[in-house]
């Protein structure tokens, strides 16, 4: 059996995609969107103060295509919170204007891939802050989930921890060229959704997405080893801007 990778979890975290009913939208009373846009708004200012409180984060972005209309991405410290969030807020008037979409549940993680033998991650604040972080309000998000290849002899669990450790240096060289430009949150997902991993990026330049993952295509962990699902790309909605948005 070869050596488990350890890994080091912080947040949990949801990405809750929805999409309008449009139709229905426009059917309603004046009153009726005003109420649920109210309600909308309260929510937005709640998360933000949980976010200003360290207490977990909440990203808001439009969805590009037909694949959704928007995300709520949310980490929390439990799985319950996460659970209460989306309970209530299908509660209330605006959610019966929204249809869900898809959804990813995951938590935040670090390997031990780039760990420092003999040393304790937890009493690195650095490393810490990446396992907690607060989402950043960059202008733009994509959101993949991937999986590592376990087919015939491209099968990357079966490799030695060497193996594995090399390579994902080699691959995490390529990331480390994008400092600055995206801001990647990976988030392990075996034994919680269909993929085992969801990756979100962040960049106020949407095409240093596709610079970053093409790049990484041509590294051998992503061209042998990686599995790819979907992927949504959108814009950041600040309060001002989802008013804009379902305004008539």
């Amino acid at each position: 059996m070869s050596e488990v990778a350890i890994t080091l979890e912080g947040w949990y975290a949801l990405h809750d995609f929805r999409s309008m009913d449009w139709a229905a939208w426009r059917l309603a009373s004046d009153r009726e969107r005003s109420q649920a846009l109210d309600e909308l708004q309260s929510f937005l200012k709640e998360w933000s103060s949980v976010d200003e409180n360290k207490q977990g984060s909440t990203a808001v972005y439009s969805i590009v295509g037909q694949k959704a209309d928007f995300v709520f991405m949310h980490l929390r410290e439990t799985l319950e919170e996460l659970n209460d969030i989306e309970t209530a807020f299908n509660k209330t008037l605006f959610a019966e204007f929204t249809q869900p979409a898809h959804s990813y549940v995951s938590v935040v993680e670090l390997s031990n891939y780039v760990n420092s033998p003999g040393s304790d991650p937890m009493q690195n604040p650095e490393v810490v802050a990446r396992l907690k972080p607060s989402l950043p309000k960059a202008r733009h998000i994509c959101f993949y989930p991937m999986n590592k290849r376990r087919s015939g002899n491209d099968n990357w669990y079966m490799l030695s921890m060497e193996d594995r450790r090399n390579m994902m240096r080699s691959h995490g060289m390529i990331g480390r060229k994008y400092a600055g430009k995206v801001k990647q949150i990976i988030t392990g997902s075996v034994g919680f959704d269909d993929w085992e991993w969801g990756v979100t990026l962040f960049a106020d330049e949407a095409l240093q997405f596709k610079k970053l993952v093409y790049e990484m295509r041509f590294d051998e962990v992503s061209a042998r080893y990686g599995d790819f699902g979907e992927f949504f790309v959108g814009n950041l909605l600040t309060d001002e801007k989802f008013k804009a948005m379902l305004s008539l």
